[in-house]
């Protein structure tokens, strides 16, 4: 296997353990070496085209988790934020009638 590929594929198992930790920082890191590595790939002409499309699927099943979860960190802050806003248009109400 070439260089590459074993970079994209050590890449995507990083994306998945920094995914499995919630490490968004390192998330974000992986993600521009994913981007550096999928550049590597265009250049690269002697590449198995079979192999490459096998390594780039799972790339991109790994992305896919990738917006899943971050999709529903999303809502769970959203929810949050509105329930931080009902706790607080409930205090004034009750300061307004103490």
């Amino acid at each position: 296997m070439s260089a590459v590929l074993e970079r994209i594929e050590q890449t995507r198992d990083a994306l998945l353990g920094a995914l499995a930790n919630r490490d968004w920082d390192a998330i974000s890191d992986l993600d521009v070496n994913c981007r550096l590595c999928v550049d590597d790939v265009l250049g690269e002409p002697e590449l198995d085209e079979a192999v490459l499309r096998v390594k780039l699927e799972e790339l991109l099943g790994v992305y896919r988790q990738l917006i899943e979860v971050a999709s529903g960190e999303r809502q769970t802050i959203v929810d949050e934020l509105a329930q931080i806003r009902q706790a607080k248009n409930a205090a004034k109400v009750y300061h307004l009638f103490t």
